[in-house]
């Protein structure tokens, strides 16, 4: 039978990795006042600023001057039931951790996954999306049908992804991008890589928009997405899991997932497959 991974699962199933990342609690005030009268720690009062590369399409990218994705429309919704004014910026993703910590904006909303290693550094609200580590290679290609074929191969990742860790255990060969979208598009060209680790709805965006890639085989794990936040920013950490709540009850969660992937990020099948922490 498969399982399925709702948004109530998905909380019990992080509990343990978060429990120890700004778990205290304390009474809540309304959220509807903002800013400062809220208790939140805001860069700037009444508007949430939360930061992405902008470079990971359809997650967050630029389109005619605008930031627009998935990340951008979630945080938004977040910010509109904590009564905020969304303010999404852009910044590398080599450093964003390094730039949340500096207070240079008060969240991420970038597709972060959840990992132990970055729980040290950051807290981390309830999951927003889940989607899978997954293998791509040029569409003609039949050199690489499993992840064992990795071994010794050029792998293009991001750094200082979770995909730039996992292919460190398949080989030396790393080719190193900013963006995810970059390196598919080198997949074409013969002689540059012969394979991409990404997430599996990015890679399955670039083949519905025309891109002559494959996937190979199954996701190799489950990353769970979700806000990442300064360790003392705990009543901000709460009114973000409100909203999270929020706006999975009353429909706007799904309506923006369907829009941009026809599928709500939350329901993934999760049989014989690890999940990443």
């Amino acid at each position: 039978m498969k399982k399925k991974f709702s948004f109530l699962t998905a909380v019990a199933a992080t509990a343990m990795l978060i429990a120890g990342c700004g778990s205290d609690k304390e009474e809540t005030t309304d959220n509807a006042g903002a800013g400062e009268e809220s208790g939140y720690n805001l860069k700037e009062d009444g508007k949430l600023t939360y930061a992405s590369s902008g470079l990971y399409k359809p997650f967050n990218y630029e389109e005619a001057g605008e930031l627009t994705g998935f990340d951008v429309e979630i945080g938004a919704a977040i910010a509109e039931k904590m009564g905020l004014e969304p303010n999404p910026i852009t910044t590398p993703w080599e450093t964003i951790t390094q730039s949340l910590l500096a207070s240079n904006f008060d969240v991420i909303i970038g597709s972060m996954a959840i990992t132990a290693e970055r729980a040290e550094r950051v807290n981390f609200s309830d999951p927003y999306y889940y989607s899978g580590g997954m293998i791509f290679v040029p569409e003609g290609s039949d050199e690489i049908t499993s992840a064992e074929d990795l071994e010794g191969k050029r792998i293009g990742v991001v750094a200082q992804s979770t995909y730039d860790t996992a292919a460190k255990g398949y080989t030396d060969d790393v080719k190193y991008y900013n963006s995810d979208v970059v390196a598919l598009n080198d997949l074409t060209v013969e002689g540059r890589l012969d394979a991409v680790i990404t997430a599996d709805v990015v890679g399955f965006e670039a083949i519905a928009a025309g891109l002559e890639i494959k996937d190979v085989g199954e996701p190799l794990w489950i990353e769970q997405a979700a806000v990442a936040l300064r360790k003392e920013d705990k009543e901000l950490l709460e009114g973000i899991n409100k909203a999270i709540e929020e706006i999975v009850e009353d429909g706007t969660y799904e309506e923006i997932s369907n829009k941009w992937f026809e599928r709500n990020l939350l329901d993934v099948d999760l049989e014989g497959i690890d999940i990443l922490n």
